[in-house]
């Protein structure tokens, strides 16, 4: 894959992207576990008045959302100033959302599911703030990653462990503790 920095030779920041339902903290989680690298779930940065007005089923709009992606962006600084690898979970739904996290050592992993595959999780998924009846706004505001963005597209139909070594293997990244030769789907 051209374009990307090598994982190996540079940390890198992955934002595990994609609609609310689409399995980001649970992949990035894994994924961190699986890498040992640094790992923040993007919605605890939220402001407290953006999780009271998702929780109230009110799609948040570009003004509310600056103030998050700027904490989401100054955790990215923070690591790769620091020369560390890390994951955070970030929705990042519109190119405008992703050129503010955007770096010379940011890839992009958009989580990839159907609108049907996506309801079937939310329906069943308890404890989170956002309400499956928005998941119709999330829809229409994505924007896929296109053209000159450093992302990768994981299909989300397998179970999250699969989409772990997918991305591993896609980014040719190393798991915690393997030798530096060694291949670790």
């Amino acid at each position: 894959m051209t374009g990307f920095p090598s994982p190996a030779a540079e940390p890198v920041v992955l934002v595990v992207m994609g609609v609310s339902g689409s399995g980001k903290s649970t992949v990035a989680g894994l994924l961190a576990g699986r890498l040992g690298w640094d790992f923040e779930e993007g919605d605890d940065l939220h402001p407290p008045e953006n999780v009271a007005k998702m929780a109230a089923g009110q799609p948040l709009t570009d003004e509310d959302r600056k103030p998050w992606l700027a904490k989401v962006a100054e955790w990215i600084a923070e690591r790769t100033g620091a020369g560390r690898p890390g994951l955070i979970t970030c929705s990042a739904l519109k190119r405008t959302y992703r050129d503010v996290l955007r770096g010379e050592h940011v890839i992009f992993v958009y989580l990839a599911g159907t609108r049907a595959e996506i309801a079937r999780r939310l329906a069943v998924r308890h404890g989170h703030f956002m309400p499956a009846s928005l998941l119709e706004s999330q829809f229409a505001t994505l924007e896929e990653p296109g053209a000159g963005e450093r992302a990768i597209t994981v299909d989300i139909s397998a179970s999250a462990s699969t989409d772990v070594a997918r991305i591993i293997t896609m980014l040719g990244l190393r798991a915690a503790g393997a030798n530096r030769g060694a291949a670790t789907p």
